[in-house]
């Protein structure tokens, strides 16, 4: 009986080593297939960025030498706003955008005209998002709160415009701040800093590769167009896929960390969208990567919300950025512009956001269109065109109507 005990001990000591192995067998493939995921998540990442600039730079290959043309047709506030709105959804980066407005007011566009485009820029901007939530489109709940993340964005700036545009237009709010705060820290050298640019030589590479080649293979302007419907389709199969990997990926530890950076409340959540948009000056970017997150039900409405708002912020950079490169007599105006877009977004988070009745206006447009839209998906079209294209050419004749 001894033995026959040894020979049992003995083997249930044998299979108890056997599980301890395969259970470390185990863990470490998850380990490995684990970090494969997150490898692809962030090559994916990369082919986001890619695909976000091929349609900017789709748009300037399509439209040459009369892509800042479109510009030349602000005359008035309410023009400047539709300029702003329109040439942002185009060329799909509020960055590009507010650069360039910067290197016009350094060119002599007037403050108060160059003011409503910048706020223009912020509506525009948010048309990515309203893209990569599409990439939800065949599953009912999930393209319901991507696209309510997508939308909030935009109703946000909205309503910030609402507020703010008629204040600048009555009292000069903005340009006054934006005046004040250029003399703290205006000097007569360069300050430029556009160095601190990291994202555009990591991209630039394959971008001027895949520009190269539709130019070489196609004619002008259908090369332009080839790269934006390109880039358009990337960005929805990016999604797709990103989204079905964090399905997998976003549980234990990461899903506590990102709870911790965005859902943990609203300074958190503003905080960490504004960080993460100086990093890669793109709040398109910025906001683009969390609406899969809300389309995986990773994070609610309300907590996407204050880090959409945080990345308004942070898109602020890159105009500064370009005001410290501008030297001269008209330095002092370009940095005044800049500094009118961090105010303005500062301004809409602390006044909308900190007012309960206006911070609750975003959130329940954005839950009513998406539940509509997820009903029936062709709003989603007809949303895109009335708040981009139609209701700016409607402003456009209004405002030429009434003589402005």
């Amino acid at each position: 009986m001894e033995s026959g005990g040894v020979i049992t001990s003995s083997g249930a000591e044998q299979v108890e080593s056997e599980k301890r192995s395969n259970g470390l067998g185990h863990d470490v493939l998850t380990l490995l297939n684990r970090t494969r995921d997150w490898l692809l998540i962030v090559f994916l990442l990369y082919l986001l960025l890619v695909a976000v600039s091929m349609i900017g730079n789709g748009f300037n290959m399509a439209a040459g030498e009369n892509a800042k043309d479109l510009f030349n047709f602000a005359r008035n506030p309410i023009t400047g706003l539709v300029i702003g709105t329109v040439a942002t959804a185009l060329i799909q980066s509020s960055s590009t955008v507010t650069s360039i407005i910067v290197g016009l007011v350094a060119g002599g566009l007037p403050v108060v005209i160059a003011i409503p485009m910048v706020m223009g820029a912020n509506i525009g901007t948010t048309i990515t998002n309203t893209i990569v939530s599409l990439g939800h489109i065949r599953k009912g709940v999930e393209f319901r709160r991507a696209y309510a993340a997508a939308t909030i964005h935009d109703f946000f700036n909205l309503l910030s415009v609402l507020i703010f545009l008629p204040l600048e237009i009555e009292f000069g709010l903005l340009d006054k701040i934006g005046a004040y705060l250029s003399s703290l820290v205006y000097g007569g050298n360069s300050m430029s800093m556009k160095s601190f640019n990291f994202i555009k030589p990591l991209i630039q590479p394959v971008l001027k590769t895949i520009q190269e080649t539709a130019s070489g293979l196609l004619p002008h302007p259908l090369s332009g167009i080839v790269m934006i419907l390109l880039g358009v389709t990337t960005i929805i199969a990016v999604i797709t896929v990103i989204g079905r990997l964090l399905k997998v990926l976003m549980v234990g530890r990461v899903k506590k960390v990102f709870h911790w950076a965005v859902g943990r409340g609203p300074i958190s959540g503003i905080t960490s969208g504004t960080l993460l948009t100086i990093l890669v000056q793109s709040s398109s970017t910025t906001t683009s990567l969390i609406v899969p997150l809300a389309g995986n039900g990773v994070f609610s409405l309300r907590q996407v919300y204050p880090f959409t708002l945080g990345a308004n912020i942070g898109t602020c950079i890159t105009a500064l950025l370009a005001a410290t490169a501008i030297t001269g007599p008209t330095a002092g105006v370009a940095l005044q512009i800049a500094f009118v877009h961090l105010s303005y977004n500062v301004l809409g988070v602390m006044v909308i956001y900190s007012i309960p009745f206006l911070r609750n206006i975003p959130l329940r447009l954005a839950s009513t269109l998406a539940k509509a839209t997820s009903r029936n998906k062709i709003y989603a079209i007809v949303y895109i065109g009335i708040v981009f294209f139609l209701a700016p050419a409607f402003l456009i004749i209004g405002s030429n109507i009434l003589g402005w």
